[in-house]
């Protein structure tokens, strides 16, 4: 029980700090990836994020709607090797309706205020993941999982 509770403090942490993440979706032939200005509910189940819908991820979601999500805290030095850790958030993502976006946008906007004018674009998909997992790595090589 320690242990999961240590996991689950240090993936908080993690998230509370960043605030861009790598989007995996699939293309028909190779995965696509994008960066993505996101956050995350207080729960950790859900993991938010605004696109264009022109966008090649925003499709790729509407026909494949499994993603992961990578966050991570590297520093780009060579201590990273033994300090920086990193989260792949496994889940499945989806466009939030008109009608169910207003807690979920609260959440997202007090992270990334400075999205406010590109979330109310009509052009803009506010897309939410449910997560199914959590896997964190940290010095290099050390796993563990959160489901």
């Amino acid at each position: 029980m320690k242990e999961a509770i240590k996991l689950e403090k240090e993936i908080r942490g993690l998230l509370a700090t960043q605030r861009f993440a790598v989007l995996s979706t699939q293309e028909p032939d190779h995965p696509y990836l994008s960066l993505v200005a996101y956050a995350e509910s207080g729960d950790l189940r859900t993991i938010l994020f605004a696109t264009t819908r022109a966008t090649r991820k925003y499709q790729n979601i509407l026909s494949h709607s499994g993603v992961a999500v990578l966050v991570d805290n590297r520093s780009n030095e060579a201590a990273d090797i033994q300090e920086a850790i990193a989260v792949t958030i496994i889940g499945r993502a989806y466009d939030v309706p008109q009608s169910h976006r207003e807690e979920l946008e609260r959440i997202y906007l007090e992270k990334q205020p400075h999205m406010r004018e590109f979330l109310s674009s009509p052009l803009t998909a506010f897309i939410k993941v449910d997560v199914e997992s959590y896997v964190l790595v940290s010095r290099f090589q050390d796993v563990a999982i959160m489901n």
